[in-house]
């Protein structure tokens, strides 16, 4: 195995004391990464996990570089809607107002050509990048509200040439690993952007802006990608340990400039500058022609609405 590369950038980021952050997807890969800068910031940080045991190995990992960092867990499945009404209870019952979420958390089924569906009955993909990620905000928008928060979501190169399929948005008739994911982080996107919309027209104080973290390998990819059992995967290996990709501390420095930074700007898209945006210090893109078709925005919205029976309107009255 290759020795771990110390990262080649960073960035500064500003006190976050008394400033309460969610990172979904932080159990590992670039979320832990993200999690761990903005706790060493001085932020509160709430990791909803899946997986407990994961996440405590994520918070003990962060501990032994900011023992006194302030680190909770919240049991949070995105592939379960009634998982995320759970976990989005467990961020009510803190009384805190959040000020930073990001999310972060998705997957990738690389390798597996079986079109797999959620304890919900949705494509797994659209479900577990998009769906629950729009479930969550909605039940918590009260305490994002309340903190005036700046919500980034993590999108992907692939949402560039992704596409919606609205006649088969599930992707029941014509399925591909390729055109799920896209396609969840294409709707993801769309909605993020939408949100920041709808908070400017309402009076929510809510902002939102975009980050992706170009390529790097994480548990994000399949154990034959990462461990190299391949022969497309040492290529692949080989291509990252060569410098094209970054390490997933790397990897998180968009979504950390777009959630924390002071110079970062609403409605915005960051990624990493070098070469063809695969790796590299954080920098503004500009946004994918497919993030600004504002109907098929809207359609995103309304859909989404519909399959998780989750209204903004509906929302308990405002917290904190």
């Amino acid at each position: 195995m290759s020795t771990p590369r110390a990262p080649r950038w960073s960035i500064r980021l500003p006190d976050l004391r008394g400033q309460r952050a969610v990172v979904t997807g932080a159990s590992d890969g670039v979320g832990v990464e993200i999690a761990r800068a903005l706790a060493i910031a001085g932020a509160d940080v709430v990791l909803p996990v899946r997986n407990r045991a994961k996440g405590e190995r994520a918070v003990a990992s962060i501990l032994a570089d900011a023992p006194h960092a302030h680190l909770t867990l919240v049991d949070l499945d995105l592939a379960d809607l009634a998982s995320v009404a759970k976990g989005a209870e467990a961020l009510f019952a803190a009384g805190r107002p959040i000020r930073i979420l990001v999310l972060n958390a998705g997957m990738i089924a690389l390798g597996d050509p079986v079109r797999h569906t959620s304890a919900d009955g949705f494509e797994l993909h659209f479900q577990t990048n998009h769906l629950g990620h729009f479930a969550l905000v909605a039940r918590i928008l009260p305490l994002l509200r309340a903190g005036a928060a700046r919500v980034t979501v993590q999108s992907s190169l692939a949402a560039r040439s992704a596409q919606l399929r609205w006649d088969d948005l599930q992707l029941e008739r014509h399925y591909s690993v390729f055109a799920a994911y896209g396609a969840s982080k294409l709707a993801l996107s769309l909605f993020a952007l939408e949100l920041g919309r709808r908070s400017a027209a309402s009076g929510w104080g809510i902002t939102t802006n975009l980050s992706h973290p170009g390529i790097a390998i994480t548990n994000i990819a399949p154990a034959s990608l990462r461990e190299g059992r391949t022969l497309g995967a040492r290529l692949g290996r080989r291509i990252m340990d060569a410098g094209v990709g970054g390490t997933p501390a790397e990897a998180s420095l968009p979504a950390l400039f777009a959630s924390a930074s002071r110079e970062a700007v609403a409605g915005a898209f960051y990624g990493p500058g070098g070469f063809l945006h695969l790796q590299g210090p954080p920098r503004r893109e500009s946004l994918y022609r497919r993030f600004e078709d504002r109907q098929a925005a809207a359609r995103v919205w309304s859909v989404s609405r519909e399959l998780t029976g989750v209204g903004f309107e509906a929302s308990r009255a405002d917290a904190g």
